[in-house]
């Protein structure tokens, strides 16, 4: 079964993530808390400087699904919406996808692409996409397999910590 995530999720979600980063060989990485979590999935935020004053507040930054079988919580998807100006509508950008290692091979994941991809078809969104780590064989397979295809001609660029705090000029 497949379901919208709820607060009383956030302490299984921040748990996948943990797992999650360890399996992509980077336990030290994860920085969110689950007081992060739970006002990025179901905290309102302030509007951009600049916004009109009846978008004063945002909804939350990000979606997840949590995966179960039976009432065990075995994986889970976070989601959000980003936007493509050539196509002129939104999509739906996977952020991560987890289960855990007894639950895979049982249809879970399939379960929740499948799940998110009827969520972008009932939105109008023009894609759904996601970033898989090139080493992941596996999990690059499975997507083949389930119709995604790589887009090896782009390449993910990033800005964070200090790097981010000199671009912004601070």
């Amino acid at each position: 079964m497949i379901r919208p995530a709820e607060p009383r999720d956030i302490a299984t979600i921040l748990g996948f993530v943990r797992d999650l980063a360890l399996f992509e060989r980077e336990p030290d990485a994860v920085e969110a808390t689950e007081t992060m979590l739970a006002e990025a999935l179901f905290g309102r935020r302030p509007a951009a400087e600049g916004t009109h004053p009846s978008d004063t507040w945002m909804g939350p930054a990000a979606e997840a699904v949590i995966a179960e079988i039976g009432s065990t919580a075995v994986g889970f998807a976070l989601f959000f919406h980003n936007f493509s100006t050539w196509k002129g509508r939104r999509g739906l950008y996977l952020e991560d996808l987890y289960v855990t290692p007894d639950a895979r091979g049982r249809g879970v994941g399939g379960a929740l692409l499948r799940h998110l991809a009827a969520l972008a078809v009932e939105r109008g969104c023009a894609r759904f996409e996601w970033s898989v780590l090139d080493w992941n064989a596996s999990a690059i397979a499975f997507y083949r397999a389930m119709g995604a295809v790589g887009m090896e001609e782009w390449t993910v660029q990033r800005v964070e910590g200090a790097a981010l705090a000199r671009l912004a000029g601070r």
